[in-house]
């Protein structure tokens, strides 16, 4: 029997229902469960052969029981070894690479010293900063946010250099990007499953937290669609996730691609709507399952495998 565990936090609809999804196919071989986890034996296997993975990123303990499932040959959606290490700067750095349309974004220093170092920790760094440069790269409006943040934490909207200089003092030893504002007209998120298949919802970053998923989905134009899905396909295949979302401001018809380090997109009922609920339940179902038939791979015990998705 393929065992299919499901590892979460405080999620309250969409873990169930991915669980009761899987066992309602009747897959023959297959089945779904909530996981549980105590001490973790080292280079045991887990018992699971698919672990759909929505809170490690929280929770260090799960991450690294996740990574030693994957040396004993389970599949982990995402992969643990890439989450760990990804950034977003790094994010943005790689879609310019591919082609995708980014907004300008410079890595700044820590303001303070993070714990345990000092100035003389620092002595590589160029001081003073180039501001003016910086500013003349970037621009204003613009976004001051964590290098590897989520959820809009700790981001400030920043019009001056004044403005830019309050938040900075803020926010304190995080490693934090400065961005171009994208004046945009529409705003999209897509869910990307399998690195296949995109679902593309027209989101509103400003509304309530439960308001932005705007009902009905109405379709974009078709060549901004196309261009959007085809974008999102390549960042997430560029990046290895099997589930993500992609965020996309549309200013003057161009798909600024603006965050897609999302392998635990929210898919809770009560925010993204009954449509899209369904439409992301039944696709990480499929895959699950489908990741579970795959035959089993003995483990490549390099890093770099793991890294890159090879060991899956």
């Amino acid at each position: 029997m393929a065992r299919i565990g499901v590892l979460y936090g405080m999620e309250e609809s969409f873990p169930p229902a991915l669980v009761d999804r899987i066992n309602a196919m009747g897959v023959a071989g297959v089945r779904a469960e909530h996981l549980k986890v105590g001490g973790v034996r080292m280079a045991v296997p887990s018992g699971y052969d698919v672990i759909v993975d929505r809170i490690s990123h929280d929770i260090p303990f799960y991450r690294s029981y996740l990574k030693n499932a994957a040396l004993c040959g389970a599949k982990i959606i995402n992969n643990p070894f890439w989450w760990s290490a990804d950034d977003k700067f790094f994010n943005y750095a790689l879609a310019a690479k591919l082609g995708v349309a980014v907004p300008a974004t410079v890595l700044l220093p820590h303001k303070q010293h993070p714990q345990g170092t000092t100035d003389r920790s620092m002595r590589n760094l160029e001081f003073p900063l180039d501001w003016d440069g910086i500013f003349q790269y970037v621009g204003f409006p613009a976004f001051l946010k964590p290098h590897d943040g989520g959820g809009w934490r700790n981001v400030s909207k920043v019009d001056s250099p004044e403005e830019l200089f309050r938040a900075y003092d803020e926010s304190g030893d995080l490693c934090m990007t400065l961005q171009a504002a994208v004046k945009f007209q529409e705003y999209f998120r897509c869910y990307v499953v399998a690195r296949k298949h995109v679902h593309v919802m027209r989101y509103d970053p400003g509304a309530p937290h439960h308001l932005r998923y705007v009902p009905g989905n109405p379709p974009a134009a078709p060549a901004l669609q196309e261009r959007m899905v085809a974008d999102a396909l390549k960042l997430c295949n560029a990046l290895g996730y099997d589930l993500n979302t992609v965020e996309f401001a549309v200013e003057d018809g161009v798909p600024y691609a603006i965050d897609f380090m999302n392998p635990a997109p929210d898919a809770g009922l009560e925010s993204v709507g009954e449509a899209n609920f369904r439409w992301v339940v039944d696709a990480v179902a499929e895959m699950a399952v489908a990741r579970a038939l795959e035959p089993p791979e003995a483990p490549w015990m390099l890093w770099q495998a793991f890294l890159s998705g090879g060991a899956r």
